[in-house]
């Protein structure tokens, strides 16, 4: 959801790439589901492990983990980075509840993570 939040608000200042610890075999359908709400199609998209994106030898300007303090004292050091943030979002993946609750508290997260993007695009631009 943060890279596609990132992508669709930056334009072109901005390239993000997102993945996780652990690659999934799916993408969260709720996630979908609230970005396709507001114009954003992930659905071609697939899930990539954070590993994947370190060993590549690309860098970064910023490195933005949106998971909870522990899972982003498990996320490598970037060589290059010019600073590294820590924005904990819950994870969508973890919500209980009847589908239309999930799918309200995903679209809560979605507008959260917007703001905080949009307040960041603020302040270093």
């Amino acid at each position: 959801m943060g890279e596609a939040l990132l992508n669709a608000i930056a334009g072109d200042r901005f390239e993000a790439e997102s993945a996780g610890l652990e690659a999934g075999d799916s993408l969260n359908p709720f996630v979908v589901e609230v970005l396709q709400e507001i114009g954003i199609d992930i659905s071609a998209k697939k899930t990539k492990k954070i590993m994947d994106l370190y060993e590549s030898g690309k860098t970064y300007d910023y490195v933005i983990a949106v998971c909870d303090a522990a899972q982003a004292e498990l996320c490598p050091v970037f060589p290059g980075v010019k600073k590294q943030l820590h924005w904990p979002f819950p994870d969508p993946a973890s919500f209980e509840g009847t589908r239309k609750e999930k799918l309200q508290r995903t679209r809560e997260i979605r507008e959260e993570m917007k703001a905080k993007i949009e307040e960041w695009m603020r302040e270093i631009t």
